[in-house]
Formats: structure tokens, C-alpha cells, sequence
């Protein structure tokens, strides 16, 4: 199956990938967002945790000096410049001394309370840089420790770098699990879809051995989808025939029809003799050649048009050699064919009149030789597919400049030669018919050198 830009299994294939592209990308934002939003969560509710249980292992002294030993329950706590401190300082007079973390080798200021303002609770959260450049979230409170009334500031300290961190590690993460995920997603995919238009390229194939006459109709069986075109180009495919094998009818008949009265009329010139009798003769015979041509022409294009036809050239060649070779026994007739089978494509009878006239023709005006070569490869522009016959002579030849005259439909350039002058003319119409080429050329033999061009099958 063909895959570019304007397959049909390329586009389905771009758009699902796409699709699965912005899913995925949808995909990862929610989870990237939802595992932030929770773990920024989780962070703040352990900051908040461990700030109240700072306050609840936190008193006085009589004589207003800060008392406790506070155990969080997180040896980060204990680990210096590890990014998670606990400070409690003295925030009213009449409270001495002060409290921290194992972890907090050096003060870390704090924002005045016009900088950053308390809530309500006496309570206020913000970012600030710790001892090692890390950032740090601060939860910070103020408590009245007694029944003096004297308050005593909290703060508890976690690292934020730490956080980010593992946010980005899990996004890697994700992005690395996604992306697995999306190329398998999207090889499967694509491969459904290819075995799914599957069907469509052996569709064409049948269509491709219809054309080559290989087929008469569309043989297989085919997905409920694709069963209904592939009845109606049979259909279209019988249909087709059916006008062909009329047109062959009718013609047929016309030629039958018209076929008595032309005789008649050649009979009768003939018996009345002179110059009337010679001329109604020759114009009857002129009708007949006329009729013979058109209904000819047209039979071709017919068929030409609907069915290509197959013909293998060889069994064509050797059955018109013999016959000219009974027919002329005195010429040596020579026959050079290619190593393999050439099919013509187009129907015998054609094949015979263009090669037997040309054959004839060549028999007619040879001293001695004629001979009749195969080539399957023809070189030059639009030659894909086209073999070419080449018959040659040792008789006189045709000028260049009269080449084109005996192409003409009824010129004869010996009238002491018999024929009617239409043969080489009907060679031309039929070659063009197929979409051929005729050339006269000079033979390397002295005579003339017909090449003939035409299509072939597989």
C-alpha cells in the first residue's frame, strides 16, 4: 500500500497520532498538576503539624525562660543545614532565651510583620532562603505560653528545593512512562489502521489485473464496507462489456448490411465496362475500403476503451511468417525475437493487421531479404512499457520526403505494383488507435525499415 500525503492511510494515521499526541499532553498536564497541587498539600499540612506540636513541647519558666525539648519526630530536624529547621524565640517582654533545631547552625531573619502580616490567628506562612541557598517555606505563629501573657514566637522551616525536586523527578518520570506509552499506542494504532485499509489495496490490485486483462472481475471476498463498491465496479465492469459486445454486434451487422449492395455495385461497374462502369467500380471499392476503416476504427476504440486485452506476440509473429513464407518462398524472411514473452495489449486481429500489412508490404517491394526484429526495451521519452517491432527490407525504400505521402489513405507510390494503397494507412490509424508510433526509416539492408511501437502488458 502506497503511504504519502494524500493516502488515506496517512492521513487517518496523522490524525490519530495527533489525537493521541494531545491527549497525551492533556494527560500529563492533569496528573503533573494534580501531583503538585497534593504534594504542595502534603507539604503545607506537615509544615502546620509539626508547627503545633512545636508549640505543644514548648513552655516557661518562673522566672520567664524558654523551656523543652521538642522532638518532632524527623531526624532532618537533627541534620545540619539539612533544609528543615525549628526556631522559638521570645515576641513579648518579660520572656527570655531561645529554642532551635540541631539542623539550624546559623540565625535565618524573618520579615516584619508589616513586610508579611499575621492572620487572624496570629499565624503567617512565606518563602525565604535557608543557610545552604535551599528555599525554605515558613510556618510561623505567635502562642501565649502562660498567664502572664507572654508570647513566644514558632517557626517551623521546610525545604522547598527538596519538594521541587521530587515534583520534577516525578514529572521526568511521567514524560518518560507517557511518551513509552504514547509510541506503543501509536505503533499499534497504526498498524490497525493499515490492516484495516488492508481490504482497499487488494481492491486495487483486482482493479489493476482487470486492466490488464488478466481478470474479468473483482474476485475475493471483501469486508462488509467494502463489499458494495466492489459489486458495483463489477457490475459497472458487465455493464461495460455488455456495450462493447453490442457495439461489436452492430458493428457487424452494418458491415453485413453494407457489404452485399458495395459488391453489387463492384459487380455491376465491372460488367457494364468503359469508363462509367470503371469509375462506379472504383468508387464501390473506395465506400468498401472506407466502411472496412471507420468500422474498424471504431471497434478498436471501443475496446481500447473499456477491456485491455492481452496478446502474446510470438504465437502472432511465427503464424504470419509461415504465411509469407508459402506466399513468397523465393524472399528469405529472418525472425529475431527477445528471450522472453512480450503481450501486447490490445486484441489479436489488430496485432495481425498491422503486423501482416506491414509484413506483406515488406514481402512485396524486397529483392531478397526481409527481416523481422523484437525488441522488448524501447528508449526515450514516454517509452515506459511500450516494445517495438521492426520490419526491414533490401528492396528500393521510401524517401524521406515521400515517407508521409504513403502514410496517406489511398496513395500509392507504384501504381505498377498491385494493391489498393490503404495498407500502410491502416497501419497508422490502428498504431495510433493504441497510442503507438510509426516510423520509416532507411534500412541498414538498402529498403525500408518500419518500426512499429506499441504497449505491453505484464
Amino acid at each position: 500500500m502506497t503511504v504519502g500525503p494524500r493516502s488515506l492511510a496517512f492521513r487517518v494515521v496523522a490524525f490519530s497520532t495527533i489525537w493521541a499526541v494531545l491527549a497525551l499532553i492533556a494527560i500529563y498536564t492533569v496528573i503533573a498538576t494534580l501531583y503538585q497541587q497534593t504534594s504542595e498539600r502534603g507539604f503545607e499540612s506537615l509544615l502546620s503539624a509539626h508547627l503545633f506540636n512545636l508549640i505543644g513541647s514548648v513552655g516557661v519558666s518562673e522566672p520567664g525562660v524558654l523551656t523543652g525539648g521538642p522532638d518532632l519526630g524527623d531526624l532532618r530536624f537533627s541534620e545540619p543545614n539539612s533544609g528543615w529547621y525549628w526556631v522559638v524565640e521570645p515576641a513579648s517582654p518579660g520572656l527570655s532565651g531561645s529554642l532551635r533545631s540541631l539542623s539550624m547552625t546559623e540565625p535565618i531573619p524573618s520579615p516584619t510583620a508589616e513586610e508579611v502580616p499575621f492572620n487572624s490567628s496570629f499565624q503567617r506562612n512565606y518563602e525565604t532562603q535557608g543557610i545552604a541557598g535551599e528555599d525554605l517555606e515558613v510556618f510561623e505563629s505567635e502562642f501565649v505560653l502562660d498567664a502572664k501573657n507572654r508570647i513566644a514566637r514558632f517557626r517551623v522551616m521546610g525545604n522547598r528545593t527538596e519538594l521541587e525536586n521530587e515534583i520534577g523527578v516525578f514529572e521526568r518520570r511521567l514524560v518518560t512512562y507517557l511518551s513509552v506509552f504514547g509510541v506503543g499506542m501509536i505503533a499499534i494504532n497504526a498498524i490497525a489502521i493499515l490492516l484495516g485499509l488492508r481490504p482497499l489495496g487488494r481492491v486495487r490490485e483486482a482493479l489493476a489485473m482487470v486492466r490488464e486483462g488478466t481478470a474479468q472481475r473483482l474476485d475475493g471476498k471483501f469486508p462488509a464496507e467494502i463489499e458494495p463498491l466492489a459489486n458495483e465496479t463489477n457490475a459497472l465492469i458487465d455493464n461495460n462489456r455488455r456495450i462493447v459486445e453490442r457495439s461489436r454486434t452492430q458493428v457487424g451487422n452494418l458491415a453485413h448490411s453494407l457489404k452485399t449492395p458495395l459488391a453489387v455495385l463492384i459487380n455491376e461497374g465491372r460488367a457494364l465496362g468503359g469508363k462509367k462502369g470503371k469509375l462506379i467500380s472504383d468508387q464501390a471499392t473506395a465506400m468498401q475500403s472506407q466502411v472496412d476503416h471507420y468500422l474498424q476504427r471504431a471497434r478498436v476504440a471501443a475496446q481500447r476503451d473499456s477491456v485491455v486485452y492481452r496478446t502474446p506476440i510470438s504465437p502472432v509473429l511465427h503464424r504470419l511468417v509461415r504465411v509469407m513464407e508459402k506466399l513468397k518462398p523465393e524472399n528469405q524472411l529472418t525472425l529475431v525475437e527477445p528471450p522472453s514473452e512480450i503481450v501486447f495489449g490490445g486484441e489479436r486481429e489488430d496485432l495481425e493487421e498491422i503486423v501482416g500489412n506491414l509484413l506483406e508490404n515488406a514481402m512485396k517491394w524486397a529483392n531478397s531479404t526481409v527481416r523481422v526484429s523484437v525488441d522488448q526495451a524501447v528508449h526515450g521519452e514516454d517509452a515506459a512499457g511500450m516494445f517495438s517491432i521492426t520490419i526491414e527490407d533490401d528492396g528500393p525504400g521510401i524517401p524521406e520526403e515521400k515517407a508521409r505521402e504513403a502514410l496517406k489513405r489511398g496513395r500509392r507510390l507504384d501504381e505498377t505494383k498491385p494493391g489498393s494503397g490503404l495498407g500502410l494507412a491502416i497501419v497508422a490509424d490502428l498504431v495510433n488507435e493504441y497510442s503507438g508510433k510509426l516510423m520509416l526509416e532507411r534500412s541498414d539492408m538498402g529498403g525500408l525499415c518500419a518500426i512499429v511501437q506499441l504497449r505491453s502488458v505484464q
